[in-house]
């Protein structure tokens, strides 16, 4: 591979932005890749992805390096050099690249690799409580996955297609993906592709979605006419996948604290045929009140630490506080305590997270029945997954019933 001087200037400057102004990493690369129009799909693919990869490694390539934050642009070259070098590139005869010792990189990746928070590029406290919570082998097979890039994982929207229909249409747009045995709705990207330039997205036909998250719309046991309510609705990816499994029929009410997310799940649901929805902001507790009791269906998909995620959101790692995931802990118990009250006797309530904490999980499940808005709910199934063991995102799901 040769390196073209304006897409390593680009993923240079972009790098600044993330590692100094604690700026969104797929955020700036969106921004990156708009940069020159005279860039082909080649070009935006080397920006992105060598981002990410240097983002993913970076407290390794630091430490070979031997460069510390805050950074500067010439530190900023130097973890370029040690990513290039470890990949095999010829590092061409720049003065960025000046006295690059190359032999001495890769003599220092050998003995860094024997250590799993060099290895895998993590915060000392993130492998300390991994290991605490997952155990030592779980966590070192866990954390490696995590560090591989996602697949690409569509959903199919079965309110305007299936399946077959859609693969079809994808390879037309000579788009190639496969099916994915024990995920009904999910295609997966044979090669990585820019999707949302396709007329079949246009039209509403799919949405992205990794294959674990595919799991919890279903797990909700939801049928036409129900009334459902998605409490922490977000850009609505399971509420749209929800509204294809009750046909449309019924009513769902997706709720939300950010007006801006459910202003993009309203573009979305019209995107794929859904008329179903019921958008709340929930500014206050009225919202809630109001449904107090009436729910056939609750869905929390609780705020958490993302540890399952990480594959897409490599720089999570590097924004993630240990008090943070205290705090969130304190929102996970209150929102199941507040939002259970929702359903109805005979309802059920799923909590799900993207997250393989034991202690954002099953722990916060088991304290809820324990507690008094719980003593009516009975846990009929909860489901863990791991990436190392799925191939898809980090996830946990638990379906909880209420007594009639």
């Amino acid at each position: 591979m040769r390196l073209h001087r304006n897409l390593c200037f680009a993923t240079v400057d972009g790098l600044l932005q993330i590692f100094n102004e604690g700026l969104y990493a797929d955020k700036v690369i969106q921004q990156l890749l708009k940069r020159d129009k005279r860039w082909g799909s080649r070009d935006r693919a080397f920006v992105a992805e060598t981002t990410y990869d240097i983002v993913r490694w970076k407290r390794l390539y630091a430490e070979i390096a031997n460069v510390k934050e805050p950074f500067d642009r010439d530190d900023i070259w130097r973890l370029f050099a040690v990513w290039a070098t470890l990949k095999g590139i010829r590092l061409p005869d720049w003065k960025y690249f000046e006295n690059t010792p190359q032999r001495k990189i890769k003599g220092r990746f050998d003995e860094l690799s024997k250590v799993r928070k060099f290895r895998d590029s993590i915060p000392d406290w993130m492998d300390e409580l991994g290991v605490q919570e997952l155990g030592e082998a779980v966590w070192t097979k866990e954390i490696s996955k995590q560090n591989e890039q996602a697949d690409v994982i569509l959903r199919v929207n079965t309110l305007k297609t299936n399946k077959k229909d859609l693969q079809l249409r994808l390879q037309s747009e000579n788009i190639e993906t496969e099916f994915l045995s024990n995920y009904p709705s999910a295609l997966r990207l044979k090669e990585r592709a820019n999707v949302f330039k396709t007329e079949a997205f246009k039209e509403g036909w799919f949405e992205v979605q990794d294959a674990s998250s595919q799991l919890v719309a279903p797990y909700l046991d939801v049928a036409p006419g129900m009334k459902v309510v998605d409490t922490c609705a977000g850009a609505g990816g399971k509420t749209l996948h929800i509204a294809s499994l009750m046909e449309n029929k019924g009513q769902i009410v997706a709720m939300d604290i950010y007006e801006s997310k459910l202003k993009k799940l309203k573009v979305r649901a019209k995107r794929n045929g859904v008329h179903n929805l019921d958008l709340k902001v929930l500014d206050s507790t009225k919202p809630i009140k109001k449904l107090y009791g009436k729910a056939d269906r609750v869905l929390i998909d609780a705020p958490c630490s993302g540890l399952g995620v990480m594959r897409r959101n490599p720089d999570s790692k590097w924004k993630l506080e240990p008090e943070f995931i205290e705090n969130i802990k304190v929102t996970q118990q209150e929102v199941l305590q507040q939002y259970s009250k929702m359903v109805k006797p005979g309802g059920k309530l799923v909590y799900a997270t993207c997250s393989v904490l034991p202690s954002e999980n099953q722990n916060q499940v088991a304290a809820f029945l324990k507690s008094e808005n719980g003593k009516d709910f009975k846990l009929v199934k909860d489901k863990k997954i791991l990436a190392y063991e799925s191939g898809f995102d980090g996830f946990y799901m638990a379906q909880l019933e209420k007594n009639k």
